[in-house]
């Protein structure tokens, strides 16, 4: 297709994201335009309940409350220079991702089209349009949204902004190399997973400083394609994906970041809705900082496998805080939402 009658994206395989570390410290650099490095915190309410030594790498602490800020410069700064011609993008957002590229977008020039499923996070659509996007709601879930983002991006002749790509991979990566530069000799990191791009950078980051931290993916139950990929070996849709923590809510794993985080993860764990809940607890008992709750599966992960991790050097990804506040004030309760 011409670049005067729109732009659409190719296919990178896994090679793509094999980046060196002068890759990565590229990428942050150009991130470090936009916002500053986010803090990597040692709680000792945290590593005192959990008998380990644990550092919290705050993404909620970014301009956008979440890591995927991080990866939406970078895309669009690569698109920019890529497809000069291109007037606007179309993407399929749970929230963090659609704020992450409207934000960049924007303040390039570019038109923004999001759409998101029925029934999503009122503040995060509400934070997605002050950005200025026009927002649409579509479907009962992220997979049937992100089909209908396909079909726009073709109607109306827009780019179709994945949300697995390496450009993307190479910003969330830079959260890891900061936490990796700060806290030496970290034995195990728990990423929690939607469509990958947090795991995947993690993965990436390790790998281009010749780390052996173990890297551990966390899925919630009640959306566990990911798990049920990884245990089987191949790519496994489920029905539904219907959970609290709605940045990870995919029932169709994307193949490429599934090739790559099934290799380079050490394995992945499922958890239940009370436990992510209660987990939400314990982050606002023990830092007073609010976790969404996809933010929070690191954290019960690490619960679920306490006894195994003792007396070890433990790191959780805080990915985002984008929690509506009717949801928090029930889960801060002690209720489920």
């Amino acid at each position: 297709m011409s670049a005067n009658r729109g732009c659409y994206p190719c296919q990178n395989g896994v090679d793509k994201i094999m980046f060196s570390e002068k890759e990565i410290r590229f990428a942050a650099a150009r991130i470090y335009r936009d916002m500053p490095a986010t803090s990597q915190i040692q709680w000792p309410l945290l590593s005192n309940r959990l008998g380990c030594n644990i550092w919290v790498k705050h993404e909620n602490h970014t301009p956008l409350g979440a890591f995927k800020i991080r990866g939406g410069i970078t895309f669009i700064d690569w698109l920019l220079r890529e497809q000069p011609m291109c007037r606007g993008i179309i993407t399929a957002t749970r929230g963090n991702h659609g704020q992450s590229q409207t934000r960049a977008a924007i303040a390039a020039g570019l038109e923004v089209v999001i759409v998101v499923p029925e029934g999503n996070a009122v503040e995060k659509n509400a934070a997605i349009r002050a950005l200025g996007a026009d927002l649409i709601i579509y479907g009962k879930d992220f997979d049937a949204a992100k089909a209908h983002a396909e079909y726009l991006a073709q109607a109306q002749n827009l780019y179709l902004v994945p949300s697995w790509h390496p450009e993307l991979i190479r910003g969330v990566a830079t959260y890891a190399l900061e936490l990796f530069d700060q806290v030496k000799n970290l034995d195990v990191l728990y990423v929690p997973i939607g469509m990958g791009s947090g795991i995947c950078g993690c993965i990436a980051a390790r790998d281009a400083l010749g780390l052996s931290t173990k890297i551990i993916g966390v899925v919630a139950k009640n959306a566990n394609a990911a798990k049920l990929s990884f245990d089987n070996g191949e790519v496994i849709e489920t029905e539904t994906a219907d959970t609290i923590a709605d940045g990870c809510a995919v029932r169709i794993p994307h193949a490429d970041a599934f090739e790559y985080y099934s290799k380079g993860a050490e394995r992945i764990i499922e958890i239940e809705e009370e436990s992510i809940a209660e987990a939400v607890r314990i982050y606002w008992q023990s830092t007073h900082n609010l976790t969404e709750g996809a933010a929070a599966l690191p954290l019960a992960a690490l619960i679920q496998e306490k006894e195994m991790m003792q007396g070890k050097s433990v790191g959780l990804i805080l990915t985002g805080g984008n929690m509506d506040l009717d949801e928090a004030a029930s889960i801060l309760a002690g209720n489920m939402p």
